[in-house]
C-alpha cells in the first residue's frame, strides 16, 4: 500500500544561489524513498532575482517540483499561509527552508511520526537531535530568549517552535487555516497556537540539522527579533477579551511593522473558542 500523498512547501525569497541543489536532492530522494504521491511546491515571496527561473529549470527534469509566485513581498509567514491553502490536495502537508538546513532524510523522518499526532515538529533543542553545524552564539541566545517569551505567553511546552521543519495532517490545516494571520517569522507560533486551541495533537521530535551560512535571519537579527516579539504579543492579544478595544491602535501597529521592514499581519483571523476545559490564556 503506497504512502499517503504529501505536499512539501518551500518558501523562497531571492534564493537563486541556493535552491537548485536543494530541490534536486528532495525530488530525487523522495522519488526513491517515498512510495506515495508527493509534490514540492516553492512559494516565491516577492523575489527580485532569478529564483523562479531556477525552479522552472528544475521542474523540467522533475515535474513534481512546482511553483507559486507572488510578485510583491508577503513575508515567509505570508508565503506559508498561501501555500497551506493547498492542503485540500493531499493527506499530509509540511514545509522546510530553501537553504537545505533540513536534509530530505531528516524531513522523511517526520512522516514516520505523523501517525502519533496531527502535527509533527522537528526540534533542534531535544537531547537526541543531531546538529552538524551550530547556529552562531547570538542567534542561539536570541532563540532561547524568544522561546522563554513564547512559553510565558502560551505555555505550549514546545522547546523549538521556530524550527522550519513541520509536517501536518491536511485535515487539521484546513480546520485552522482561517486563524492564521502572522506573515513574518513568528508564523510558526501562530500555527502551533491555532492547532493546540483547536484540540489537535502536536508532537515534537528530534531533528538532524545543519545551520547554513548566509541566513537572512542572522544578517538582520535585531529587526527580525523585534518584529517577531511584536507578532507573538499580537497573537496573545487576539485571544484576549481586550483585543477589540485595541482597534484604535492598529495604525500605530502598522507603522511599527513598516519601520521594522516586516510584513504586517493579515486581516483579523477567525478566532476559535477554546475546547471545553481549556484556558484561553494557555493556548492549550
Amino acid at each position: 500500500m503506497p504512502d499517503p500523498s504529501l505536499l512539501i512547501l518551500i518558501p523562497a525569497y531571492n534564493e537563486e544561489a541556493r535552491i537548485e541543489p536543494v530541490l534536486r536532492e528532495y525530488a530525487q530522494f523522495f522519488g526513491t524513498h517515498y512510495s506515495g504521491k508527493f509534490q514540492i511546491i516553492v512559494v516565491l515571496n516577492g523575489c527580485r532575482d532569478n529564483t523562479l527561473g531556477v525552479v522552472q529549470k528544475v521542474s523540467v527534469e522533475y515535474p513534481v517540483v512546482r511553483s507559486m509566485e507572488f510578485k510583491d513581498p508577503i513575508g515567509k509567514g505570508g508565503a506559508l499561509i498561501e501555500g497551506l491553502k493547498l492542503a485540500a490536495l493531499g493527506d499530509y502537508i509540511g514545509y522546510a527552508d530553501a537553504d537545505g538546513a533540513t536534509s530530505p532524510p531528516a524531513f522523511l523522518e517526520l512522516t514516520k511520526h505523523i501517525g502519533e499526532a496531527d502535527c509533527v515538529v522537528g526540534s533542534r533543542w531535544l537531547p537526541e537531535s543531531v546538529m552538524h553545524q551550530e547556529q552562531p552564539t547570538l542567534r542561539r541566545v536570541a532563540s532561547r530568549t524568544f522561546h522563554l517569551i513564547v512559553q510565558v505567553l502560551f505555555w505550549m511546552n514546545i522547546k523549538d517552535t521556530q524550527c522550519p521543519c513541520k509536517l501536518m495532517r491536511c485535515s487539521a490545516v484546513e480546520k485552522i487555516h482561517s486563524t492564521l494571520c502572522i506573515a513574518d517569522l513568528a508564523f510558526d507560533v501562530n500555527l502551533l497556537v491555532s492547532l493546540k486551541r483547536a484540540g489537535f495533537c502536536v508532537l515534537e521530535v528530534p531533528i538532524e540539522w545543519t545551520d547554513k551560512v548566509g541566513s537572512k535571519v542572522t544578517t538582520s537579527l535585531f529587526r527580525q527579533s523585534s518584529a517577531m516579539f511584536l507578532s507573538v504579543v499580537r497573537v496573545r492579544l487576539i485571544y484576549s477579551p481586550f483585543y477589540k478595544l485595541l482597534r484604535p491602535l492598529r495604525p500605530l501597529e502598522a507603522w511599527i511593522y513598516k519601520k521594522l521592514r516586516a510584513p504586517k499581519p493579515l486581516s483579523t483571523p477567525q478566532v476559535q473558542s477554546p475546547k471545553p476545559g481549556e484556558s484561553a490564556a494557555s493556548g492549550n
